[in-house]
């Protein structure tokens, strides 16, 4: 058995909306869905190769592809889609990147997810959204370069909700099936308020681990079983030292504000905790800035990522032959 496997495999244990919560979601994603084992990827500026077959032997596959292109993205013309992105400074890389959406409903988001965005009285996406929700819920790895402010948040947590619906429920002794890495308690708190208001309609748990407080409220939140972790890198390595939790579950990993936790010292902390998760997990790696040190962590963790940036000063060359090259169209 491998050392990343999850002890949830029971196919019973799978969640049912339907059940649980009364929402009566449809499955409309079961005929794009694509097990982590064998979805075909390709070197994109990632990893120099996919994960080793040897490293997924034993793994139970989970499913992490979740979109289908609404009619009206797809009658989106070319044109029109670079206009979008031209208007709003975006800029794009990777194979087969996905149209942005311009609604809520174009993503294809699931009933618990619209009342949770109906709920907020939102009336469209952000642009960081429009273009980052299509890529993220594809389950391809994702590179985010924006600001603070720009709504990244939700553009990786809605999609972390659809991710953990669709996986099998967390069994005693389990750990996360989600896990947000932060620098700072301040916006480890912040990203877990929005978990928590948009995680209530399906009954989604969190919690939030970082240092300077008491253990024990955090340890008995991790004992009780939580699909979502959001986390300072110290005090998470602490929690799995002392065994009050473990990342086998963990498919879908968050990296936000890769390179203050860079500028921080937290690199040798992140590579320890990213060793420890799976190697075909979904991975979404954001950053407000773009240098040498943050691209090379992005390298070694993600494989054959789309990358979008948001910040137009940082479209410029990058080293020759670091296969992240940003003519004007990419990152």
């Amino acid at each position: 058995m491998s050392r990343y496997d999850s002890r949830s495999a029971d196919p019973g244990s799978y969640r049912d909306r339907r059940g649980d919560s009364g929402f009566g979601y449809k499955r409309e994603y079961e005929s794009s869905y694509r097990s982590s084992s064998s979805a075909k990827r390709e070197y994109d500026g990632g990893a120099q190769s996919p994960p080793r077959k040897s490293d997924l032997d034993g793994l139970t596959p989970f499913e992490k592809n979740f979109y289908v292109e609404s009619p009206s993205v797809a009658a989106m013309s070319e044109g029109e889609v670079e206009e979008y992105r031209r208007r709003r400074e975006i800029t794009v890389e990777g194979k087969d990147v996905p149209k942005p959406v311009k609604s809520f409903r174009d993503v294809g988001f699931p009933d618990y997810v619209m009342q949770e965005i109906v709920k907020a009285g939102f009336t469209e996406p952000t642009p960081i959204q429009a273009q980052g929700w299509p890529m993220a819920m594809r389950g391809r790895d994702l590179i985010g370069i924006a600001e603070t402010g720009s709504g990244k948040t939700l553009a990786y947590l809605l999609p972390a909700i659809v991710h953990v619906n669709a996986q099998p429920f967390l069994a005693p002794g389990d750990g996360p099936i989600v896990l947000v890495l932060a620098p700072t308690r301040e916006l480890a708190v912040q990203i877990q308020q929005e978990a928590t208001k948009f995680g209530a309609s399906s009954k989604i748990k969190n919690t939030c681990i970082y240092g300077g407080v008491p253990k024990g409220p955090q340890v008995r939140d991790l004992q009780k079983g939580v699909e979502i972790v959001i986390a300072t890198p110290g005090r998470l390595i602490d929690m799995i030292e002392s065994h009050h939790t473990n990342l086998r579950r963990v498919t879908y990993l968050v990296l936000d504000e890769a390179d203050r936790m860079l500028d921080m010292g937290f690199e040798p902390q992140i590579r320890k905790i990213v060793d420890q998760i799976r190697p075909d997990r979904q991975t979404l790696y954001w950053s407000a800035t773009w240098p040498k040190e943050v691209e090379q962590l992005a390298r070694r963790f993600l494989f054959n990522p789309y990358k979008f940036n948001m910040i137009p000063q940082l479209v410029k060359p990058l080293e020759p032959g670091s296969g992240l090259t940003t003519e004007g169209k990419l990152i």
